[in-house]
């Protein structure tokens, strides 16, 4: 397989879909469309899901992207033009660690994030907190990326489970190779 030029890189809160797919962007010279400054607004105002559709779908019909989830409105698109699926399915306490360390890091720094907006001590504990979120959507997000790479209709699957074998796999230069089995959905790290 050719260096992909259509990425999706997917996994529950707090796992590593942002930092990733920067990487993957500059590696193969990919332009990155953070999926969170497509759906917030100043003030975390969220943007209607028909607008959301309708900026994916004007990304997703360029030939060359990488983009750090998808949501329920639009995920079918996303899905139908990807090349490549890179899922992170780490075990909820790996990414619940990683997800309340930055959102520390952010609350302690005032860091903005998604077009100028701030996560607060007041959000961070509300009920609509990025937080609860990662407790509520960690099985489902797990189930979709499982069902993804079981799929042999959809774009091929790379799913890690273990931050390690991702590192390994970057160490390698994020070589794919086609795999007939249906554990990892098409596609498997080299070995």
């Amino acid at each position: 397989m050719n260096a992909p030029a259509r990425i999706l890189v997917e996994g529950i809160h707090g796992s590593g879909k942002s930092t990733l797919a920067a990487h993957l962007a500059k590696r193969f010279g990919l332009p990155w469309h953070p999926v969170d400054d497509l759906l917030w607004e100043p003030g975390w105002v969220e943007v209607p899901v028909a607008e959301q559709r309708r900026r994916i779908e004007t990304i997703c019909r360029r030939d060359r992207w990488i983009v750090d989830g998808a949501y329920h409105g639009w995920r079918d698109v996303v899905l139908g033009r990807a090349d490549l699926v890179i899922g992170l399915d780490y075990p909820r306490g790996v990414s619940f660690r990683r997800l309340l360390r930055r959102t520390l890091r952010r609350l302690a720094g005032g860091e903005l994030i998604c077009n100028g907006n701030r996560e607060t001590l007041r959000s961070v504990l509300s009920r609509d907190s990025i937080l609860v979120w990662h407790l509520t959507g960690f099985g489902r997000a797990r189930r979709r990326m499982r069902a993804w790479a079981a799929d042999p209709a959809g774009p091929p699957v790379l799913l890690f489970d273990d931050p390690a074998a991702l590192d390994d796999w970057l160490a390698r230069g994020a070589p794919v190779t086609p795999h007939a089995g249906p554990d990892r959905g098409g596609l498997r790290p080299l070995t």
